[in-house]
Formats: C-alpha cells, structure tokens, sequence
C-alpha cells in the first residue's frame, strides 16, 4: 500500500495524469522520487506512439516534431519547464548566491526566461525533426524515462540549497540508498534499450546526456550552493535536449 501511494504521489506531483489524492506522510514520501520515471514512461510511450502514427497517417516530420516537443511539456504540465525558466533567469542576473535564490523563489517571469524558452522549443524541434527524418524518433523514448533517473540521483546526492521547497521535502524523507539502487538499476536498464535499439546512436546520446550532468553539478555547486525544485527542472530540460542533440548527431555518423 505504501509503494502504491508513493506512485500516485509521484504520479500527482510530476504530472497532470488524474490520480487520487493522498496525505504526505514521512512513510509515502520515502519511495516516491523512486516512481518518478514512471512520468518518463508516459512521455516516451506517447512519442512512440506519435510515431508509428505518423508512419499511418503519412504526417510531416514537422508536425511530429511539434508534437514531439510538446508531449513532454503536456504531461508534466510544464513544471520541469517552469524550473527551466527561472533558473535561466537567476543565472543570467549574475549576481551572488543569496540573490540568484530570491529570484528562483520570485513568481515573475523575466525577459531571458522567455528568451531561453523559445529558444529550447525551437532547438529541440529542429532536432526532433532531424531525427524523425533519419528514421530515428523511437529512440528518444528511453530518453524521458533515462533523464528522470538521473535526475532523482542528483536530487538526493547533491546538497540541498535551501531548507523549504518541495525538492527538499522530497528528498528529505527519501531512502537515499534504495533510492540509489533503484535509479541505477532502471538507468542501466533504459540504457541498455537505448544501446539495442542503435549502437551509436544510443553511446552518442547518453555521451551528451553525461556531459551536461558534469555540466550541472560544477554549475549548481558555484552558483547556487546546491540544488533546488527549479534547478531540478533545468537540469532535466537540458539533459533532454542533450540527448536528443546526441541522437541527431549520432545519427548522422
């Protein structure tokens, strides 16, 4: 009963999928950043099945790279894109540590935030429609479940940047090292898929993806002390273009 409440916590927290209700208590909380691939599920089985659609239906690749780019966006209801936004907007402001985190908190949208964003949109589009031209649009379907993984193992081995948010009431409760354990065995697992289904294409992408978490770490340590709610958004936005910056180019190789 425990596990299943920590799916539908999970579930009700990282995506508009309708899910009853339940109580945050210190016992469901310890296992529900463990279902957090679950939502990566959700996204990567859409986008398969936009796919094998789009083959039916004889679609443009631009409309499935549209529907592509926003599947993701749909099903989370944009809370990863949220994080994005404003964490873009704490380290355009290029101030210090203490101030970088009071932007983070504010509710206001500023101009490098809708700047970055469209920008994001454009890339991953102009990537997806790359990568549907190949032939390669089923390979991005791991990647949603992969950047959630690894996500969550940042999430609880990173320091936690300020006390209060919602990251650190997630991550507070949370088994560490069954949290670990769990994340490590479904990333080699998704890994593995991504491998079969195309060599290169699968060793160039989780490249990239590997890179950014380098990226990310050196990056959330300097500027903001640790990671947060938004900065976990950033980093998973940002691993997802990644990869899917990786599949395109492996598979031009």
């Amino acid at each position: 009963m425990i596990f299943f409440e920590s799916l539908m916590v999970a579930l009700s927290t990282y995506s508009i999928i309708p899910m009853p209700n339940f109580v945050w208590t210190e016992k469901n909380m310890r296992y529900a950043i463990c279902f957090f691939p679950v939502v990566g599920v959700f996204c990567g089985l859409l986008i398969w099945l936009l796919g094998i659609l789009a083959g039916f239906l004889k679609v443009s690749g631009f409309f499935v790279a549209v529907l592509s780019t926003a599947i993701p966006i749909v099903v989370t209801g944009g809370i990863h894109m949220d994080g994005f936004m404003d964490t873009v907007d704490a380290l355009s402001s290029h101030q210090t540590k203490e101030k970088k985190l009071e932007i983070l908190s504010d509710p206001h949208c500023g101009a490098f935030a809708v700047m970055y964003c469209v920008i994001y949109l454009l890339l991953n589009t102009a990537f997806v429609f790359e990568i549907y031209t190949q032939g390669n649009i089923f390979t991005l379907c791991p990647v949603y479940v992969l950047s959630r993984c690894i996500s969550s193992i940042c999430a609880v081995n990173l320091p936690n940047a300020r006390e209060a948010g919602m990251l650190s009431r997630y991550t507070k409760d949370a088994k560490r090292k069954t949290v670990n354990i769990v994340m490590s065995v479904v990333a080699v697992a998704y890994i593995s898929v991504i491998l079969t289904v195309d060599p290169i294409v699968g060793a160039v992408s989780i490249f990239a993806g590997a890179l950014w978490t380098v990226i990310y770490c050196v990056t959330v340590k300097r500027s903001f002390g640790g990671v947060t709610g938004d900065t976990a958004g950033f980093f998973l936005q940002l691993f997802e273009l990644f990869c899917v910056a990786g599949v395109w180019i492996g598979g031009m190789i």
